[in-house]
């Protein structure tokens, strides 16, 4: 047997099986046989299509604020570096920003931001209800950290249905190396099953090619993610960010990359799974790439122009043009050039597709909503 037909046969056994001995997990990631590679690829894009049609979900992202206390090593928004300038949106330019996309067509907001101790409970709960009111139809996406049960409880309960919590890495020695010792995997992965146990339709993830990660990392991470099922996984390659200790390690790889897209994808056939903006902000193609390793999400940035350079993670974020808001008809035209739509529509994780139902590419198109007058909640 060769080595090509050993990796299709690895691909095909992690759909059939929905998981390989780790073994076999390091030889789908080491192994560059470009062959196997697209195999694998044309294997996990086979599935989503199956379970997705050629339809592309998008979800407007709304960079909410980049005060944070915690000091994450790559993080370029981390405490302690002094040049970045700080910024918070307040209630009002937060739901002009999303009515900017309800118009638009978007019927999922992801709010994400730092760990800002301003921005407590009752603000974020008050601002989640203020979109639940304004926009009743829509999903609300938070991804603003660790938080206490009773937080998410509370923004749960406010309107809020989805959450994304990345975990980075699930090596207990390595997340120590990512982040400061103020800060614990143990109480991450409790956050992560208390956002499950609540009924939010949770989202993880990780960083490729992130500093001191090795391929037994990785396999733990996708073991991890294995026996966790969420319904969203979240997978960029590092970036290194000019201000931080890590300014001068080299970015993940692309390839890699999408090689855990399809690895995940095969794994979890209905997951929702982004093509991340840090990935279009490695190649240019590298959204078209992600969708045809196996994704079928994408992020326009609804953000006010004037802060996105500001919410800078990494160096080099593109947030422009096909990865803007305001370029969705650009977005429209490069999907269309690999064969995908937009879909407009919320995207909800469906547990019927779990199950093994699908639809078809030939889905109508998304019928237009007609604005509700609603209520603008000011601060």
């Amino acid at each position: 047997m060769t080595e090509t037909d050993r990796l299709k046969g690895l691909a095909d056994r992690l759909l059939l099986e929905g998981t390989l001995p780790p073994e076999d997990l390091r030889s789908l990631l080491l192994h560059h046989d470009g062959q196997g590679a697209d195999y694998l690829h044309g294997l996990a894009r086979q599935t989503a299509r199956k379970h997705f049609g050629n339809r592309i979900f998008i979800r407007g992202l709304v960079e909410i604020g980049n005060c944070c206390h915690n000091d994450c090593l790559y993080c370029g928004i981390r405490r302690s570096n002094r040049h970045v300038e700080r910024y918070r949106l307040d209630r009002q330019t937060i739901l002009e920003c999303c009515r900017t996309g309800y118009e638009m067509g978007f019927r999922t907001f992801v709010l994400q931001g730092g760990e800002d101790p301003w921005m407590d409970d009752e603000r974020t709960a008050t601002l989640v209800s203020c979109l639940r009111q304004a926009f009743p139809d829509a999903a609300i996406t938070l991804s603003l950290g660790e938080k206490t049960v009773e937080a998410y409880r509370r923004f749960f309960e406010a309107g809020a249905n989805r959450y994304l919590l990345r975990h980075e890495t699930h090596n207990p020695a390595h997340y120590a190396l990512l982040h400061p010792a103020s800060m614990s995997l143990d109480h991450r992965l409790h956050c992560l099953e208390e956002l499950k146990r609540i009924g939010y339709q949770t989202g993880t993830g990780i960083m490729v090619g992130s500093p001191g990660q090795t391929a037994d990392h990785l396999v733990e991470d996708i073991r991890f993610i294995h026996d966790f099922r969420p319904h969203m996984i979240g997978i960029g390659p590092f970036i290194p960010h000019h201000d931080t200790p890590f300014a001068h390690e080299p970015a993940g790889s692309v390839e890699l990359t999408l090689r855990l897209i399809s690895i995940f994808r095969l794994m979890h056939p209905a997951a929702l799974i982004p093509a991340t903006t840090a990935l279009a902000s490695l190649s240019p193609d590298g959204r078209e790439r992600g969708i045809l390793a196996g994704a079928n999400v994408v992020m326009p940035n609804l953000s006010p122009l004037h802060s996105r350079a500001k919410y800078a993670l990494y160096d080099n974020k593109a947030s422009l043009g096909a990865e803007a808001a305001e370029g969705l008809a650009l977005l429209d035209r490069r999907l269309a050039a690999i064969g995908y739509r937009i879909d407009k529509g919320r995207g909800d994780y469906d547990n019927n597709r779990r199950a093994g139902c699908h639809t078809s590419e030939d889905t109508t198109g998304i019928e237009a909503h007609d604005l509700k007058t609603d209520i603008l909640c000011i601060k």
